[in-house]
């Protein structure tokens, strides 16, 4: 109680001024909830400050507070006070901070109020239309909703509708060239605040449990648990982050809470199962609007003048010439050849390799949605073709799109960096196949066919001429060497 005092000083903040409504709300709503002492206090505080401004109220001493509500000054009077203020922060209209000053060692208390919330507002907030229902009935509260809602007529509710609104910069041209440093510094002045010091909160950027549960079907199964998501900040942080990471709408958030499995039997959101599921819309739908790019793509060009004017024919320069085909030698020169990668459609090159029938259905839908959806350029994507047919890779919807995906990623934008592209590619891959052919044969030299380590090879010294002729017999050693073999022929013979 000796922090807060009647003794202690106190501001006021506010950003908003109350209109008729707000007044009505305050009386009609917001009174029965929380009783006529605690908006007395709202009004007080309300009217520290002059209505036609916003922002803090001069510092003043509690004892004020005290005396305009007309509360003993003690501890009884501090007691009350703090209840009718937990009331107003308990439904939203307060906040109490406080701020420690270290040279008066003593504390000071900033009371920031919010405006009550508009009639729409308030009847979405499930905590705040049960508590009124709770203090006046359901009869009273249906009432109240009858006089401050006026519905729409009966006429427009099923008509279709066409938004008119000019946007401002349809309407308005601002002078940006002209640098106002004064005026910059007083709009950041103004426009500082301490949202940027809180920390980012998901719950709040995103979608709202009251904004779920509204636009959830009544009569599913999963209703119990998706109502109890509003005392489970964390799982609708998880459910925020999913619907951001795949860029969901509010209708598709709910429609994936929805499926079966989505929750388990405890009432706990199955993480995967929804980041799959969510993962198999955002693919589906990014497939629909490819496909609804291309066909918008085909209906423009069906409807445009066929007095169109041609492109600026390109050249290319020796340095970024292409190697005409084995295919296409005898049909078309070097010049020509890179002439129209550089200028013709890719439907055109298309037809240069596919001679012998039709281009396939499959290659002419990949191609679309690379040309349409990836926005590639026609001159790179000719290179594209003919990379794939000189690597003798595969027409394949997989082997096109890797291809695509690789240049996409490297940020290949004109002819000459998609010449340089292949080029690299190419080289890398004579080089790979050339340090695979020099371990072949370094390891055919001494290994065998089971994988065995064979003999080293020895070479064998041959003699020459001389040695040869030096080392025959003469006449008398051979008859000599031919009569010792008789000797041991007869030998021989008589032992057997």
């Amino acid at each position: 109680m000796l922090h807060f005092t009647e003794n202690h000083r106190f501001c006021v903040n506010r950003e908003f001024s109350l209109s008729s409504l707000d007044y009505k709300m305050l009386a009609m709503m917001y009174q029965p909830m929380i009783g006529g002492l605690s908006i007395s206090l709202y009004q007080a505080l309300y009217q520290q400050m002059s209505a036609e401004k916003v922002g803090f109220s001069p510092l003043e001493q509690q004892r004020k507070l005290f005396l305009l509500l007309d509360l003993e000054q003690g501890e009884r009077g501090r007691k009350y006070l703090i209840e009718q203020s937990s009331k107003l922060e308990a439904i939203g209209l307060l906040q109490t901070t406080r701020k420690f000053l270290p040279e008066e060692e003593d504390y000071i208390f900033v009371y920031t109020l919010f405006p009550p919330l508009g009639p729409n507002e308030f009847f979405r907030n499930q905590h705040l239309t049960l508590l009124l229902r709770d203090k006046v009935g359901k009869f009273m509260l249906l009432s109240l909703r009858e006089d401050l809602l006026a519905p729409e007529p009966v006429e427009c509710r099923d008509a279709s509708e066409e938004n008119l609104s000019v946007p401002f910069y349809e309407l308005f041209r601002l002078n940006t060239q002209v640098v106002d440093y004064e005026l910059e510094q007083a709009l950041y002045e103004a426009s500082a605040s301490k949202q940027g010091e809180a920390r980012l909160d998901v719950t709040t950027k995103g979608f709202q449990y009251a904004d779920i549960i509204m636009r959830f079907p009544r009569g599913s199964g999963n209703r119990v648990f998706v109502e109890a998501l509003k005392h489970k900040p964390d799982q609708m942080a998880a459910i925020n982050i999913v619907a951001k990471k795949y860029n969901l709408s509010l209708q598709e958030t709910c429609r994936l809470l929805d499926e079966d499995g989505a929750f388990s039997e405890d009432g706990e959101l199955q993480m995967d199962l929804m980041q799959y599921n969510a993962n198999l819309f955002y693919r589906q739908s990014k497939k629909r609007d490819e496909e609804r790019e291309r066909t918008l793509s085909r209906a423009e060009e069906a409807g445009s003048d066929a007095s169109q004017e041609m492109p600026e024919e390109k050249s290319v320069e020796m340095a970024y010439y292409l190697e005409v085909p084995q295919q296409l030698r005898g049909e078309c020169t070097d010049h020509q050849y890179n002439y129209i990668m550089r200028n013709e459609p890719y439907t055109a090159v298309l037809k240069m390799f596919f001679t012998q029938g039709s281009i396939p259905d499959g290659v002419l839908n990949i191609f679309e949605k690379i040309d349409l959806n990836y926005k590639l350029k026609e001159e790179v994507i000719n290179v594209l073709i003919h990379f794939l047919h000189i690597d003798r890779r595969s027409w394949a919807k997989s082997s096109i799109e890797a291809v695509a995906s690789d240049m996409l990623g490297k940020q290949i934008l004109t002819y000459e960096q998609a010449v340089e592209y292949v080029r690299e590619k190419i080289s890398y891959k004579q080089k790979a196949a050339s340090k695979v052919e020099a371990a072949k044969s370094g390891g055919s030299a001494t290994r065998g066919r089971q994988g065995k380590t064979q003999k080293p090879h020895i070479p064998i010294a041959v003699p020459d001429a001389e040695t040869v002729a030096s080392s025959r017999l003469s006449e008398e050693e051979m008859e000599a060497a031919r009569r010792m073999a008789r000797k041991l022929d007869e030998r021989f013979n008589r032992k057997s």
